[in-house]
Formats: C-alpha cells, sequence, structure tokens
C-alpha cells in the first residue's frame, strides 16, 4: 500500500509554491525581449557543450541506462527549442485575424509541475525551462527517484542562467527526495503539470484535478517499400533504433518490409550493424526482457545488444549495433515483440501489397503504440498517402530516421519538444508537439465585423425546404 504524505513533504511543497509564486510574478510584465535574453541565457547554460556532456553522462551513470557516449548530442534538442521559441511571441498580442476583427493575447499559466523521466534527466529540464520561462511561467521540477540528483543540477544551473539574465532563480525548482506522495501533492497545488514519463505518471496528472498534457507510449512501425533506397532506409534505421540504446518511445521497433525487397533489406541492415537472432536466440530473448507479469525487465532495457544477449544467455559480436527479431504474422497480447521493446531491438514483417502492410501496421498498432507515430520509406506519394489515412498516429515521418526526426529536426518542420502528445488514441489531451504554446493561457479579443450570415439555402443545401415527416 502506497504511504501518505507527510507534513513534512506536505509544507516543503507549499514552501516552493510560493517562492516560484514570487519569482513567477516578477517576470509577468517583462517584455518579449527580456524574456527572449532570459531564454537564450537559459539555453547557453543549459546546453553549452561542457556542461550538458557533464551532466548526460551523469544521467547515464546515475540510472543505469541509456548510450554514455551518444546522450551527449541530445543538447541540440535544447538549441531547436531555442530557434523556436525566438521565433514565436509570448506577450502581448501574438495572432492577429483583421477580417474576422479578432486579436489573440497571451498571458502565462502561472506555476508547472514538470514530471521528469529517468531516460533524460538533463535534457527535458531545459527544454521545459527554455519554453516555460519565455511564456512567463515558473517550473517546479519532480524529478525520478533514480536520476533525483542529475536533475537537480541541471536545475542549479538554470538557476545561474536566471540570475544572469537578471530574473529570479526561483523561476526553477527541483525536488531532492522525490516520492509518490509528493509529487501528487505537487500536481494538485500548481496550475499545470507536464507529465513526460511512462503511463502511471501520466494517468496521475490527469487525476490531480488539475490541466495537465501528458504524453503516450511509442511501438514506432516503419513501412518500407520497393521504391525506397534500401541503403538509406537501413541507415536511418539503424540510427534511430541506437539512439540513446534504444530508450526513446519514438526508436523504430517494427520494420514491415515489402517482400520483394525484403531480402536486400534485411542483408542492408545486416551491413549497418544489424545481427539476426534464430529462433532459439529469440525465445532466449523473449524470456529475458519480460517479466511473468508481461513487464519489461530493467536489466534489458535502453542497453547496447551485447548486454541483452548475455542476459538472455547467449553472445553476440562486439562489433554488432541491434538485434533483429523476425515476427511474421505475430502481432497482438500474446506475442511480445509486436508491442514496444525500448532497447536495441526491432522485429521484422514482410508483406506483398501496399494493403497488407496496412493490415500489419493497423494490427500492431491495435496491440501498443496507438497515438504515438510511425513513419514510412517510399518515393510513391499514393503509398504515403494511405499510410497516412489508415494509421493512428499523431506524427507520421517520411524518410527520416524517426526518433531524431518527430520530436523536431533541423530538417523538418516539426515543432522541437520533449514531450510527445498521442491524442485521444493515447489517452492524451493533445496529439500535438507540446510547446511553448501549451504553457500559455489566450485572451481573444473581439471587435465587430460585417455581417457573416450565409443564407439558409447555402446552409442547408439539397434539403432546404423539404417536409419533415
Amino acid at each position: 500500500m502506497a504511504r501518505e504524505l507527510t507534513e513534512e513533504e506536505r509544507q516543503l511543497a507549499h514552501d516552493m509554491l510560493e517562492r516560484a509564486r514570487k519569482a513567477q510574478a516578477q517576470i509577468v510584465d517583462w517584455d518579449q525581449a527580456r524574456l527572449d535574453r532570459l531564454s537564450q541565457a537559459i539555453a547557453w547554460y543549459a546546453g553549452n557543450e561542457e556542461t550538458f556532456t557533464r551532466l548526460a553522462q551523469q544521467g547515464v551513470e546515475e540510472s543505469g541506462i541509456g548510450d554514455r557516449e551518444g546522450r551527449p548530442a541530445k543538447r541540440f534538442k535544447i538549441h531547436m527549442v531555442l530557434r523556436d521559441v525566438l521565433r514565436t511571441p509570448s506577450t502581448g498580442i501574438v495572432e492577429e485575424d483583421r477580417e474576422r476583427g479578432l486579436v489573440k493575447y497571451a498571458k502565462p499559466v502561472g506555476v508547472i509541475a514538470s514530471l521528469i523521466p529517468m531516460t533524460n534527466p538533463a535534457m527535458t529540464p531545459p527544454v521545459t525551462g527554455v519554453s516555460s520561462a519565455n511564456a512567463r511561467n515558473a517550473v517546479i521540477f519532480s524529478p525520478h527517484p533514480r536520476t533525483a540528483h542529475t536533475t537537480y543540477e541541471m536545475t542549479e544551473v538554470m538557476r545561474k542562467a536566471c540570475l544572469a539574465a537578471g530574473a529570479p532563480e526561483d523561476l526553477f525548482q527541483s525536488i531532492r527526495k522525490p516520492s509518490i506522495p509528493l509529487t501528487q501533492y505537487l500536481m494538485k497545488i500548481c496550475d499545470m503539470t507536464l507529465a513526460t514519463g511512462g503511463k502511471p505518471m501520466v494517468e496521475a496528472a490527469y487525476s490531480s484535478g488539475k490541466p495537465a498534457y501528458g504524453v503516450g507510449a511509442g511501438n514506432s512501425s516503419i513501412v518500407i517499400d520497393e521504391t525506397a533506397d534500401i541503403e538509406i532506409a537501413a541507415q536511418n534505421t539503424r540510427i534511430s533504433k541506437t539512439s540513446d540504446f534504444g530508450s526513446g518511445c519514438s526508436a523504430d521497433g517494427n520494420i514491415i518490409i515489402q517482400k520483394s525487397i525484403y531480402e536486400d533489406m534485411l542483408k542492408a541492415l545486416i551491413a549497418e550493424g544489424g545481427y539476426l537472432c534464430t529462433q532459439e536466440e529469440k525465445d532466449l530473448l523473449e524470456q529475458a526482457m519480460w517479466d511473468e507479469k508481461g513487464n519489461r525487465t530493467f536489466p534489458t532495457i535502453a542497453c547496447p545488444p551485447q548486454q541483452t544477449a548475455r542476459v538472455a544467455g547467449f553472445e553476440i559480436p562486439e562489433d554488432r549495433k541491434f538485434l533483429m527479431v523476425e515476427n511474421q504474422g505475430q502481432i497482438g497480447a500474446e506475442h511480445k515483440f509486436s508491442k514496444e521493446k525500448l532497447t536495441t531491438l526491432m522485429a521484422l514483417y514482410h508483406f506483398d501489397t501496399f494493403e497488407d502492410a496496412l493490415e500489419t501496421v493497423h494490427e500492431i498498432y491495435e496491440t501498443g503504440g496507438k497515438g504515438h507515430s510511425c513513419g514510412i520509406y517510399s518515393h510513391d506519394d499514393g503509398n504515403i498517402d494511405a499510410l497516412a489515412r489508415l494509421a493512428p498516429v499523431s506524427r507520421m515521418m517520411v524518410r527520416q530516421p524517426q526518433s531524431k526526426a518527430n520530436a523536431g529536426s533541423w530538417t523538418n518542420g516539426m515543432p522541437m519538444t520533449s514531450s510527445l502528445g498521442c491524442g485521444v488514441w493515447g489517452g492524451n489531451i493533445t496529439n500535438e508537439n507540446v510547446t511553448m504554446k501549451h504553457m500559455m493561457n489566450y485572451t481573444w479579443v473581439s471587435r465587430p465585423i460585417a455581417e457573416d450570415r450565409p443564407s439558409e439555402q447555402e446552409l442547408f443545401g439539397e434539403f432546404f425546404g423539404q417536409e419533415v415527416a
């Protein structure tokens, strides 16, 4: 049974909230130039190479999962968020439609409770912070217990950035000793919650009684048809699957390949560092990666493929970068490899006609990951359109490495974020990339315009004038 909130925790939460409200009030009248300068300071202090590398690697060491050498590259996500923020007005008039007589004013939401996952304890706070400060909010971070120290240290860096920009340091605070009761209470007393993490965390946020933005589970599925450039598709699939050892919800999990190019694609994936498991090895992996309740086992999450294989009881060459299992026709709750993997392993499928591919996609998302994302390698616009119309996902990447693209990239137009809404499909209130616009209230000012009233015949079309029994 979960323990109750202690009086000490209750007082801590209220003390932090009071400090946050005082800090937020000090910047509520800042103009756009001062807010942009504040965001620049936060992004630089947190996203410079030396500081971010140290804390990103510390997060890997503290949690025991993730790629120590690759994770420092995530600092560029902070840079991309800053790019988007500097191009988006966040105070005063932010939108005007003269034809309809509408003017929109941006206002802060207040104090945000931000729940930080153990997969990105160094990146998520500044990604949130750059946007929230520009929107004139304060944030209290509630870290995952496994990575509380890393999140706390990054918050301290961001507090120094505030002082450098002439802002109060209490715009950002982090809980040092997180607990479930404390986090739940914090969500109840703050004005809004950003929940980036697992399903229990998101459900708790939605039941807090306050507005909340949550994310859904991933099970990213990629369709590769015979018009694809096989080498590019294989390279991007490897990049997406191995990024931070597959810790992200967007990492390629299910690869659905047209049968006419299946063998060539398999060879290309092997050339990129893939290891095709035998049926015996696949059986061993299933036993090792999921416990008796169907939950993923910690020693096989977000780790090198050699570690996953050793836990399962076999060895693979040291030069292999990811594992592959053939999973044709094995989709559903009882087939675990058709679910989210969260490590350097992908399941392979093949199809004859594109209608077969669409059916496979449908079955996979009925099993898990609905609302999150999918991708396609194709130069056939008809196939791209068909997948976009059918896939129950919020974002679809065309010829791009999924985990490097759908949360925003230098080479696409997706808004940069660390929180991917999955819409009603995934139990979320939004299916957008959660960005600064979700951290603002808006006042709509409406002036009178010339009457905009179509005739009843225009409105009702062929039904106008018909007798109704």
